[in-house]
């Protein structure tokens, strides 16, 4: 009786030992399968951050503060630069609308010489309009056309009548990639 308990109780801890040991496996195979999952997950964190900042972009383009609007027509990616004026003059209560980091539009052609800042005073012989400050992030840019209420002559005189001048342009949406939400 002895020797057979002896018997019982080796193939109890032989049991006991085999479980453990196929608990360990199954939480090690889990443990690697859980990495694998998730070994992709920052990068594509950081593309669909950037994926919605150039959708940001085109949002901010279109929206109400920044379209060209006439009558009962709606233009895609362009930019009243008349109203973004009055807008960078009561811009701070505005301040996080947008939800980005920093929103600039740029003058690309025709171009000046340099990097101009639009002020009243040298509008529109500009070539740059800083809304929000960017304090460094990712700057994503969409092209534009940027337009403003003219009355020039094909000489460049004052007079005639009034038409929309229409440039290329870019509206840069700036974000900050390692910021937690």
């Amino acid at each position: 009786m002895i020797i057979r308990n002896k018997k019982a109780q080796m193939k109890i801890q032989q049991m006991a030992f085999m479980l453990l040991a196929v608990t360990v496996f199954f939480i090690m195979a889990g443990l690697f399968i859980i990495t694998i999952m998730f070994s992709g997950l920052r990068e594509n964190a950081e593309l669909l951050e950037e994926r919605n900042a150039l959708l940001l972009a085109s949002k901010v383009a279109d929206s109400s503060e920044f379209s060209c609007r006439s009558d009962f027509e709606i233009k895609g990616n362009c930019i009243d630069m008349d109203k973004v004026m009055a807008l960078k003059n009561n811009i701070g209560s505005y301040r996080g609308f947008w939800g980005v980091d920093g929103l600039e539009i740029h003058k690309i052609f025709p171009a000046n010489s340099g990097q101009t800042e639009c002020v009243s005073e040298n509008y529109p012989d500009c070539e740059k309009i800083t809304l929000v400050s960017p304090e460094g992030g990712t700057g994503i840019a969409n092209f534009v056309s940027l337009c403003r209420k003219t009355n020039e002559n094909a000489d460049g005189s004052p007079g005639g009548a009034a038409y929309d001048k229409c440039e290329l342009g870019k509206i840069i949406v700036f974000y900050n990639e390692n910021e937690d939400n």
